[in-house]
């Protein structure tokens, strides 16, 4: 059977491996001052965040193995199972880790927020890969906490804990970012791919069965979790996944409405199962309805939105 820890504290990992213990609901460690430190697969109950400096081959993320290259951001939240199973080995990791438990987000504004922070879900495949200052920014960041950690001067102290939270979750937010724009550029960017994707879907009849393409569809076929997919998309076009994808149907639409075809047959053809679907879509992405257009009433030139 295999041997799971189960971190429902912060002080769980902290103990398990050997850290000093600084707040019962929020750790700073850093591995490289760790001398008899062993492996654990984890069941985290709180939030994590684990910069590594060295690699860490063959680690396990849900039923996935992987490896985690250098200089890499990994973020994990509640629910999730992470690590390598404990094998008696003492290794030598070498980094940094926060782990924080919700606790310390309640009533505060970082609580309300923390659903923004979507790379707490992404997949072991789409880690932050931070340059040289980006990760030294970080660093920065979790020496100041662990700090504020030790000083023990309780006066304002869970604000303060809130606001660095807040402030290295900002950044890691900015850094993404700046990975996104890299991953988008190019003639075989991510907006390239995804025209591929749409237009293969239609072409294999797959609206037949499935109806409209989805977002989890496209991001299957493209190799990457659904939050990172949306957040790539809403990086490089301004607008959801959800919405860039229903421009994409509706310039569709729009061809088939000017080659001849009705609206109940155009339906249809796009996978919706009901014209009143199809209509109320059209109209909320082009802002005019499909009757409009087949009338010839004056409307904005609805052109290619795939480059």
């Amino acid at each position: 059977m295999t041997k799971i820890l189960h971190v429902q504290s912060v002080n769980d990992y902290a103990r398990y491996i050997g850290a000093q213990e600084l707040h019962q609901l929020v750790s700073v460690i850093h591995y490289d001052e760790l001398t008899q430190m062993r492996h654990s697969l984890n069941r985290y109950e709180v939030y994590g965040m684990f910069l590594n400096d060295g690699i860490l081959p063959e680690l396990t993320y849900g039923t996935i193995q992987y490896t985690m290259p250098q200089h890499t951001l990994m973020c994990v939240s509640p629910g999730q199972i992470g690590g390598r199973t404990d094998t008696g080995e003492i290794v030598h990791a070498s980094g940094w880790a926060l782990l924080f438990d919700p606790k310390i987000l309640h009533d505060t504004f970082l609580g309300s927020q923390m659903s923004r922070y979507h790379f707490f879900s992404y997949d072991t495949s789409e880690p932050l890969l931070m340059t040289d200052e980006e990760r030294l920014t970080i660093v920065n960041c979790f020496v100041q906490l662990r700090e504020e950690l030790s000083s023990k001067q309780y006066i304002h102290q869970e604000q303060i804990i809130a606001s660095f939270l807040s402030l290295i979750l900002e950044y890691c937010g900015r850094f993404y970012s700046r990975q996104f724009k890299s991953q988008g550029a190019g003639e075989n960017g991510l907006l390239h791919r995804l025209e591929q994707v749409l237009t293969n879907y239609y072409s294999q009849q797959l609206h037949h069965t499935q109806g409209l393409p989805t977002v989890r569809y496209c991001a299957s076929q493209l190799c990457l979790s659904t939050g990172y997919f949306g957040d790539l998309i809403k990086e490089a076009t301004g607008e959801t996944a959800t919405v860039y994808i229903h421009r994409y149907v509706m310039a569709r639409a729009n061809e088939l409405l000017r080659s001849g075809r009705n609206i109940s047959q155009t339906a249809f053809d796009l996978g919706f199962q009901t014209t009143a679907h199809f209509s109320r879509l059209y109209k909320q992405i082009n802002g005019f309805s499909p009757s409009a257009l087949k009338e010839n009433v004056a409307f904005p030139r609805f052109e290619q939105i795939i480059p």
